[in-house]
């Protein structure tokens, strides 16, 4: 079969979605899995993904454990925000923070994969009073490697290709990480990609190569834990065990890549779900 003969049907059942309107902000896109008296668990994804690319098995796994998951698309991802400003991380922290206040969610536990991670630290020194515990994943301090900062200088020329044309790179980038037309969600996956904004997926990829949060990161006044993704090829185990330590928090391992994650429920979840176990037995022990 020919790609176009595939529908961009998603491979699991979601939560329902909702779109939350912040007076100074503007309208949000976000996956709420509702329950009133359940405990909130925001997800932050990761760079050039979205909540469902990102989310796609935790969202069950969460929801069937009892917690209340919502998943938010950061600005120029998916269907995030779309402003007529530069991407800023910190905008996404503030986002995040201005949607659990219009919710009346907060606080909540944030739980922040990869970029989503960068996002929770800067929740955490910024909104701090939106955040319960907070649990970081696939993630670090700062990008300030010399070999990732050569990575990072190659956006322009990935930028300048995504925009001239989105299909082609998006396609190209699915090849190469194994991804063919025998693929029945493949589909789904592309249309997914070609929903982020081109500018804001390329200015995303250099703020994070300017983040560095080993100035400002202690431990934090609410409880928080890192599920450390072993067999990491983009953001090295070691850099994910020095941001443990800086938060002083406990480590639960995952034996997965780094984009595993949407599809690894017994290796990635579980793990995730005795990070959170932790977070909120440390917080009724602290009350």
């Amino acid at each position: 079969m020919a790609l176009a003969d595939y529908p961009p049907v998603p491979p699991l059942p979601f939560p329902p979605a909702r779109t939350v309107t912040v007076p100074d902000r503007g309208e949000f896109f976000l996956r709420d899995s509702g329950g009133e008296d359940r405990p909130t668990v925001l997800l932050l994804h990761g760079w050039i993904a979205s909540a469902d690319l990102n989310w796609a098995s935790p969202y069950q796994s969460l929801t069937d454990a009892g917690y209340r998951v919502l998943a938010i698309d950061h600005r120029g991802h998916g269907r995030g925000l779309r402003p007529l400003v530069p991407f800023r991380l910190a905008d996404c922290a503030a986002d995040a923070a201005a949607v659990l206040r219009t919710l009346e969610l907060a606080p909540a536990i944030c739980v922040g994969y990869s970029m989503g991670g960068t996002i929770a630290q800067l929740m955490a020194r910024d909104h701090p009073d939106v955040v319960s515990g907070m649990i970081v994943s696939g993630t670090a301090q700062h990008w300030q490697d010399p070999e990732l900062k050569r990575a990072f200088r190659a956006l322009g020329l990935a930028g300048a290709a995504l925009r001239i044309s989105p299909r082609a790179f998006w396609s190209f980038g699915l090849k190469q990480v194994g991804l063919t037309t025998e693929n029945p969600y493949l589909a789904w996956l592309r249309s997914e990609l070609l929903r982020h904004n081109s500018d804001a997926i390329t200015e995303a990829g250099r703020e994070l190569s300017r983040f560095d949060s080993r100035p400002w990161l202690r431990p934090q006044p609410f409880p928080t834990a890192t599920v450390l993704t072993t067999k990491d090829s983009v953001v090295p185990p070691r850099k994910q065990r020095e941001l443990a330590e800086a938060l002083g928090s406990p480590i639960f391992e995952a034996e997965i890549d780094h984009l595993e994650v949407p599809n690894a429920p017994e290796r990635y979840d579980q793990a995730l779900l005795a990070a959170l176990s932790s977070v909120r037995a440390t917080s009724a022990a602290t009350r």
